[in-house]
C-alpha cells in the first residue's frame, strides 16, 4: 500500500532534515515531495553563518604561540593553564549547543543534516576550540558541494592535522596515521589499497602541518619529494596529488554513496541502487547535492518499507522533540548529560571511524531513557540515569586513562546525573493542528503525524495512561505518551 502525501513528506522531512515542526504539518498533506524538496534545497542554499562562541581573549591565548598574542601557553603557572583548560572547555560546550540551536531553529535543515553526516565521517576530537570551529565551519560550508572540496579543506584543518599526528609526519621518519585514515575511512574504504599503497602515501604527506591558530603550513624542508607509487601512480606527488589519485578511484564515489545510502535511506543497503548512485556521483565529479537528488526524487526512496526503518540518532531524536515541541529550557547544559547518557556527544567521537549509527544507538539503558525523555521534558524531570564509562563513551581513554583524563572528559562532554530538564513547552501549534479533530480521532491523527510506523499501538494501552481534565489537557498527554513508545525511536 503506497504511502500518504502527509506520511512521504514527513519521512523526507526526518531524513533531509531533523523532523518536521508544528507549524509545517498542515502544510503536508496536499504538497508533492518533490515540492518539498525544492523548499528544502532553497532554504539551504544560502551562504553559512560561522557558529563562533570563543570570545576575543580566548583566541589570542590559542594564537599567541604564533602570533605574539595574548599570554604564551609555555609561560603560563600550573593555575593560568588550569583555567585556560577551562575556557577551552566552557567554549566547547557552548559550540555543541550553539550547533544544536541551529538543527532545532535553522531553516537550513539539508544542510545541518548533511554536516552531521560529515561531521561524523571526517571525526575529529580536539580541545583546541578554535580548531573545532573551523573544522564545523569547513564542514557546513562545503556540506551541498562537492566532495573533493570538502576532503581537500578538511585534509589541511588544523582539527584534522593535529588529531591524526600529521604534524610529526616528517621526510625519514613518516607517520602513517592520516594517510591510512584518508584511505580506509574518508575515500575508498577498507580492502581498496595496500599498505605499501599507504607508506607511499604517507610520505607524499609528509611537510604538511598546521599552526595553533589552524592556518595549513607547508613545510618543505620536512617534505619528502622523492618518488612515490600510490594505487599504480608514480611520480614525485605531494598531499594533493594523492588525494586526487584517492578521488579518481571508483572506490571513492561507492564508500560515499554506500554510507550515505544507510544515513538517509536505509541501514540495509540495496547493492543495485547503490552502485547506480556511485556511478553517478562519480561522472558528476563527486557533486553532493545531484547524489542528494538523485535518492530524494527516487520513488525508491518512498517505498513503504523505507519509512520509519531508521533508528533515531541520540542527536536526532533530542532535535526532533525539540521542533515538534518548541520549548525553552532553562538550563541548556542539561542536553549535554543528554547527549552522553544517549552516546552521542558533538565533537566527542567514540574514535576516527565516528558514530557506527543503527542497532548500536539501542542498548537496555539507553532505551529505557529514551523512552522517557519525553516525560521528562513535559514534567520538568529530574535525570538521575548515570552516564556509563564505558571505553566507546570515554574515547579510547579507558584502557589507558592518564593523569585525571577522565574527570577532564567528564567535564567537557557532558554533565552528572542529578540535573533538572526545566521545560517550558509552546503547545500552542501543536494544539492548533488538532482544533477541528473529533475526540473519538484524536489518538489515530496525532499518531499519524508524531510517529512515523505504520505499526498497532493499541489506542487502549494510550488512554490507560492518558487520564485528563479536560481536552487540551488530552491531546498534551496523548501526544507525550505516543511519543514515549518505542515506535517514536524510529524515523
Amino acid at each position: 500500500m503506497d504511502a500518504s502525501n502527509q506520511l512521504k513528506n514527513q519521512h523526507l522531512l526526518w531524513r533531509a532534515g531533523f523532523g518536521p515542526k508544528a507549524d509545517d504539518l498542515d502544510k503536508l498533506a496536499d504538497r508533492k515531495p518533490r515540492s518539498v524538496m525544492h523548499a528544502l534545497w532553497g532554504s539551504s542554499a544560502s551562504s553559512v553563518r560561522t557558529i563562533d562562541v570563543a570570545d576575543d581573549s580566548l583566541k589570542n591565548m590559542i594564537m599567541g604561540g604564533e602570533q605574539g598574542m595574548g599570554i604564551r601557553r609555555r609561560e603560563m603557572s600550573a593555575d593560568e593553564r588550569k583555567a585556560f583548560q577551562k575556557e577551552q572547555q566552557a567554549a566547547i560546550k557552548r559550540l555543541n549547543l550553539a550547533w544544536l540551536d541551529q538543527m532545532v531553529a535553522g531553516e537550513d535543515q539539508l544542510r545541518e543534516k548533511m554536516s552531521l553526516f560529515w561531521h561524523g565521517h571526517f571525526a575529529s576530537r580536539t580541545f583546541n576550540i578554535v580548531h573545532q570551529q573551523q573544522l564545523l565551519d569547513i564542514i557546513r560550508r562545503n556540506a551541498l558541494g562537492h566532495f573533493g572540496d570538502l576532503l581537500g579543506e578538511v585534509s589541511k584543518s588544523g582539527a584534522m592535522i593535529n588529531f591524526l599526528n600529521n604534524n610529526q609526519n616528517r621526510k625519514d621518519h613518516p607517520n602513517e596515521n592520516f594517510a591510512r585514515e584518508v584511505m580506509e575511512l574518508f575515500t575508498m574504504g577498507r580492502g581498496n589499497y595496500t599498505e605499501q599503497d599507504v607508506k607511499e602515501a604517507a610520505r607524499a604527506f609528509t611537510g604538511w602541518g598546521a599552526t595553533p591558530n589552524g592556518e595549513f603550513q607547508f613545510r618543505p624542508r620536512q617534505h619528502d619529494e622523492g618518488q612515490k607509487t600510490v594505487l599504480g601512480k608514480t611520480g614525485a606527488f605531494d598531499g594533493g596529488d594523492v588525494l586526487n589519485i584517492l578521488l579518481e578511484q571508483r572506490a571513492t564515489a561507492r564508500h560515499i554513496s554506500d554510507k550515505l545510502y544507510r544515513y538517509l535511506v536505509d541501514d540495509r543497503p540495496d547493492e543495485t541502487r547503490i552502485d547506480w548512485l556511485a556511478g553517478r556521483f562519480y561522472q558528476s565529479h563527486y557533486d553532493i547535492k545531484g547524489l542528494l537528488e538523485d535518492i530524494f526524487h527516487s520513488d525508491w526512496f518512498y517505498d513503504p518499507g523505507h519509512i520509519g526503518s531508521r533508528i533515531k540518532s541520540p542527536v536526532e531524536l533530542l532535535v526532533g522533540i525539540r521542533r515538534i515541541l518548541p520549548m525553552k529550557l532553562g538550563n541548556d547544559d542539561v542536553q549535554l548529560l543528554i547527549q552522553r547518557l544517549l552516546g552521542q556527544v558533538l565533537f566527542y567521537p567514540p574514535n576516527v571511524a565516528g558514530w557506527p549509527g543503527g542497532l548500536s544507538w539501542i542498548d537496555s539503558s539507553s532505551l529505557m531513557f529514551r523512552l522517557s525523555m519525553p516525560q521528562l521534558f513535559y514534567g520538568s524531570g529530574e535525570i538521575r540515569q548515570k552516564p556509563k564509562d564505558d571505553d566507546d563513551q570515554m574515547m579510547g581513554l579507558q584502557s589507558n586513562p592518564g593523569p585525571d583524563r577522565f574527570g577532564k572528559l567528564r567535564s567537557m562532554a557532558g554533565g552528572r546525573p542529578g540535573q533538572m530538564i526545566r521545560a517550558q513547552i509552546d503547545w500552542t501549534a501543536w494544539l492548533r493542528r488538532f482544533d477541528q479533530v473529533a475526540d473519538d480521532q484524536l489518538f489515530p491523527q496525532i499518531g499519524a503525524v508524531v510517529l512515523q510506523t505504520r505499526g498497532g499501538i493499541a489506542e487502549g494501552v494510550i488512554q490507560h495512561y492518558t487520564a485528563a481534565a479536560n481536552r487540551e489537557e488530552l491531546i498534551k498527554k496523548m501526544t507525550i505518551q505516543l511519543m514515549s513508545t518505542p515506535e517514536y525511536q524510529l524515523c
